[in-house]
């Protein structure tokens, strides 16, 4: 196929020469031609050999570019293959860190529940310790309790033992208080010795001279009620003329106690009751926390401090039979 340009020069050459040349050099003219078809039959096997290898070269390019794109072909279609497979996998990883920053965040919440869940361990652990403390303590104490308990069964049971005695021992006491015995026989009084019996009532009068024997209203009243009996209290005239002639030899200043102070603002007879009678002198006072009650004789009450000291007037019931 590949021709030389020098030839191609010489035939161009040799044409021109045969256009202008003279018709007597007809024999001259010839001799190109037959150089030509010389040269043509000489070249056919080069230019067939070199066709065919076209040919060869062409089916070989088209063979190999058919293969070369079946497999780009197929390599285009693993790469999409592999390019999903990448796409599939990236958002797999995304969807696994997602994953795993979801359980992050749930083993650290985790972290701190079961830190709380120590700390509330802690705390129910001694509280635990504090209760087992406490029924610790309440048993040795129900113990002792129940040994306390014991004796005071025990107790109760010599007060009873004694306290029965007392009453045959008081019973004895006040009958040979009330009915002493004269010539082994027993004369009963309706008061016993010392005390003096109007209308129902005995009365016993502490009228010491000396201050020595004179006492507070908080003393003398202790000493009426070992006597089994109390302070004077008056709720009719009656009672008031009674309490007048036994407050002898009084003064202003040396009156006898009646069971009569301040409690809460208000005059208060020992019994519990209201002051609904009164005979102050010389009019009703305040009633101060702190005051009493003295009876002077024929003059009235006057209130002075319980922590006086002055005589008293105890008085109990008479004894009938």
């Amino acid at each position: 196929m590949n021709r030389n340009p020098h030839g191609e020069i010489e035939e161009i050459e040799e044409e021109y020469n045969y256009v202008d040349a003279p018709a007597w050099t007809v024999d001259k003219v010839a001799a190109p031609q037959d150089q030509r078809s010389l040269f043509f039959t000489q070249s056919f096997p080069l230019i067939a050999v070199c066709w065919l290898i076209l040919l060869v070269i062409m089916g070989l390019r088209i063979h190999f570019t058919s293969e070369s794109n079946a497999k780009l072909t197929a390599e285009n279609q693993q790469l999409e293959i592999l390019m999903h497979l990448n796409s599939t996998l990236l958002a797999a990883h995304e969807n696994l860190g997602r994953y795993c920053n979801n359980l992050t965040v749930q083993f650290d919440l985790l972290t701190q529940n079961c830190t709380v869940l120590e700390s509330k361990i802690k705390d129910l652990t001694a509280v635990n310790q504090q209760l087992t403390a406490d029924v610790q303590n309440l048993t040795t104490r129900s113990l002792q309790l129940e040994t306390q308990r014991n004796n005071l069964t025990k107790q109760i049971q010599n007060m009873e033992t004694n306290w029965n005695k007392l009453n045959v021992s008081r019973a004895q006491w006040s009958i040979d208080a009330y009915c002493p015995r004269e010539n082994n026989a027993r004369l009963c009084k309706a008061c016993q010795e010392g005390w003096r019996l109007n209308q129902s009532t005995c009365y016993v009068v502490h009228d010491a001279v000396s201050t020595s024997g004179h006492k507070t209203w908080e003393e003398a009243r202790e000493v009426c009620r070992r006597e089994s009996s109390d302070f004077v209290i008056v709720h009719n005239q009656e009672e008031q003329y009674a309490l007048n002639y036994y407050s002898w030899f009084s003064t202003l200043t040396t009156g006898y106690w009646i069971g009569l102070r301040a409690e809460g603002w208000r005059w208060k007879w020992i019994d519990g009751s209201d002051l609904t009678v009164s005979h102050w002198t010389p009019q009703l006072p305040p009633a101060a926390d702190g005051q009493c009650v003295m009876s002077v004789q024929n003059v009235g009450w006057r209130s002075v401090s319980c922590a006086e000291k002055k005589r008293w007037i105890c008085k109990k019931k008479a004894l009938y039979v």
